[in-house]
């Protein structure tokens, strides 16, 4: 153990359980003190169970560690306070803030089949969830000058399937990149990033394969992405880069995305302007009929051909 997070105090959503136990695991074995934050409920957010945050709870306590339970709900921005706020009041402060918590949907089908409670509800967990907590505990780290957060995403940001899941994870890549932006523009020595796991969760789908080897094929996603969630590995894989990215040595990574599966450390890119068209004044439709498929699209040409 490095003890490079000795003594720092972390709020760890969605810890109850899946990857979010893990990490809660490790930092407890690093020296963190931890608010192990969980709901309790089903996989489409529904129901409450104090049982996950207890057992994790008392699993650090066993090991020599510090921890104290939660089971307020991320998706309600007064709750959510309350969960940055118990680490305040038993620790004092919050160095570190782990978004871990989501939900997938409560029913499967074609997006257009997609009903508002059900949108609502998984953007309510996993983009307003990510919301409420960064907020509540910025508000403490820039008056300290110091902080790490790491927000969770998922392939799906890459645009793997329409739903509100995908949604939610694509905007969480894009809101970890602002809050970045302006703590970096500030000076206020926070860090935000977000990782993009690939390990066995509660929501993972059985006998998903052949879902992925579709993607894979037209060309949606890369080959590794596809083994990786066809046969996840288990979420001990997942902890390490949580953990460099709450360490002081990692002060100088801010606003990135990475990736991670069975034996993976990966950095996403951003997106950036890839070719343009460029002229005085204004663009009229016969000249971009007449342009864009030997310029722009001409790639997109060669694919259907």
């Amino acid at each position: 153990m490095t003890k490079l997070l000795e003594g720092k105090c972390a709020v760890i959503t969605g810890s109850g359980r899946g990857q979010g136990r893990e990490i809660a695991l490790a930092m407890a074995r690093e020296g963190v003190r931890l608010v192990v934050n969980d709901l309790g409920g089903e996989k489409d957010g529904t129901g409450s169970d104090r049982a996950p945050a207890d057992g994790v709870v008392a699993e650090i306590k066993k090991a020599g560690g510090t921890a104290v339970a939660s089971y307020d709900s991320v998706a309600d921005f007064d709750a959510a306070g309350r969960i940055i706020d118990t680490c305040i009041d038993n620790f004092g402060t919050i160095d570190i803030l782990v978004n871990c918590a989501g939900i997938g949907g409560k029913r499967p089908g074609q997006f257009w089949e997609t009903n508002k409670e059900d949108w609502d509800t998984v953007i309510g967990v996993n983009l307003n969830g990510t919301f409420n907590t960064c907020r509540h505990a910025l508000a403490h780290m820039v008056k300290q000058g110091t902080g790490r957060i790491v927000n969770f995403s998922s392939p799906a940001w890459l645009g793997n399937g329409a739903s509100a899941y995908t949604a939610a994870k694509g905007a969480v890549v894009s809101l970890t990149k602002g809050i970045a932006q302006i703590v970096e523009l500030e000076g206020y020595g926070v860090t935000c990033n977000a990782i993009v796991p690939i390990a066995e969760t509660r929501m993972s789908p059985r006998g998903g394969g052949e879902v992925w080897q579709r993607l894979y094929r037209a060309g949606l996603i890369t080959r590794q992405i596809c083994e990786d969630s066809s046969d996840p590995a288990g979420p001990e894989h997942i902890p390490a880069i949580v953990l460099y990215l709450a360490t002081d040595q990692a002060a100088n990574v801010n606003g990135q995305v990475f990736g991670a599966s069975r034996g993976r450390v990966a950095l996403y890119s951003w997106p950036k302007e890839k070719n343009g068209l460029y002229k005085e004044g204004v663009w009229t439709l016969d000249e971009l009929l007449r342009l864009i498929p030997t310029t722009l699209a001409r790639d997109f040409e060669k694919a259907r051909g």
